[in-house]
């Protein structure tokens, strides 16, 4: 926006909220292709489980599971074997989380799109736009 030539700080401001929001719809989308992606689309073989992350899945799992699946995450997530790695993955789709991921999708695609959409006609917003359609349903 400094290169183009603009001076307005609430462009600034807009642009930062909306960017920071996409940041994190894109965090999600990685924690989710980590964990669910085809490792031959992605390109590698995702360790977030093994290496006890902080992810998108892991924190919505904590909010709807019971204790006897918390207490099943504590002792198998951030193991380094397979069968907990396994055993993790299939908490995830039992509580749903492959469909919660899809809702979070599309409704962050949606809630960013009409921040776009809402801009002053002045704004900037290409830039923006494309680096929502580069995200939106990404696999890699």
């Amino acid at each position: 926006m400094r290169l183009a030539g603009i001076r307005n700080s609430l462009y600034y401001q807009q642009a930062k909220e909306i960017l920071l929001e996409m940041g994190a719809y894109f965090q999600a989308q990685d924690d989710f292709l980590d964990c669910f992606g085809d490792p031959v689309v992605t390109g590698k073989v995702g360790t977030d489980i093994e290496e006890r992350k902080c992810t998108w899945l892991i924190v919505e799992a904590l909010k709807c599971c019971s204790p006897a699946q918390r207490e099943m995450l504590r002792c198998s997530y951030g193991k380094q074997d397979s069968d907990s790695v396994a055993r993790i993955k299939a908490l995830y789709r039992e509580l749903g989380l492959p469909q919660r991921f899809q809702t979070y999708d599309q409704e962050s695609y949606a809630r960013i799109q009409r921040k776009l959409e809402a801009l002053d006609a002045d704004f900037p917003v290409e830039a923006l736009r494309f680096l929502l359609q580069s995200i939106y349903k990404r696999s890699k």
